[in-house]
């Protein structure tokens, strides 16, 4: 891979895992309700699994949905289900009959899951294999791959920071009730774009 193909593919890397999407409101909802520590996990999870999924589609797994077109309208489906659950559950992250036992960061393997239901995650694994790497050598895919493992934790850390900036602004329950609900609604509206 050339010099120019490279910066291009970071600068895509970055811009795709800075902005808005699913992974981020959630990390910065978790940085706000949980803290940096606590929310590691999740993170981790996030970057690691996102990377996973890159080598997968690079290794040819979109050739199921090519082979069975169903299949990816079934994931649509089950994508967005689950993001409404999220949402649910981050909306009513703050009420005060849920004990703070119940209340915890996603996990590693959940945040590593949820790519494989995340609509931005997709979108940016075929998209980035599909102009950076479509030869689906080996060599490209792991490029591409190791460039987005590299460039998206910085990013995503980035939004855990700033959720546990604001966290002093939401000193009371009722503004964590309205900022969870915000961040609820948005992780709703932030797979549109995604599913159009």
């Amino acid at each position: 891979m050339n010099v120019e193909l490279l910066t291009a593919l970071t600068a895509f890397a970055f811009v795709s895992s800075i902005t808005p999407g699913p992974n981020n409101l959630m990390l910065m909802t978790s940085g706000t309700n949980f803290g940096f520590k606590q929310t590691v996990p999740h993170m981790l999870g996030v970057g690691l699994g996102f990377t996973f999924m890159v080598v997968l589609v690079g290794l040819g797994i979109m050739q199921i949905f090519d082979l069975f077109p169903v299949s990816y309208q079934i994931l649509k489906v089950l994508s967005v289900a689950y993001l409404l659950y999220l949402a649910m559950k981050i909306a009513k992250s703050s009420e005060i009959s849920e004990s703070t036992a119940q209340k915890r960061p996603m996990t590693f393997m959940q945040a590593a899951l949820f790519q494989w239901v995340n609509p931005k995650a997709w979108t940016m694994a075929v998209t980035a294999i599909s102009v950076y790497a479509p030869t689906k050598e080996m060599v490209a895919v792991l490029i591409v791959a190791g460039v987005f493992g590299l460039v998206n934790l910085p990013c995503i850390c980035s939004w855990i920071t700033l959720g546990q900036k604001i966290k002093h602004l939401l000193a009371s329950e009722r503004s964590l009730k309205y900022f969870n609900y915000s961040m609820a609604t948005l992780l709703v509206l932030s797979v549109v774009p995604a599913l159009t």
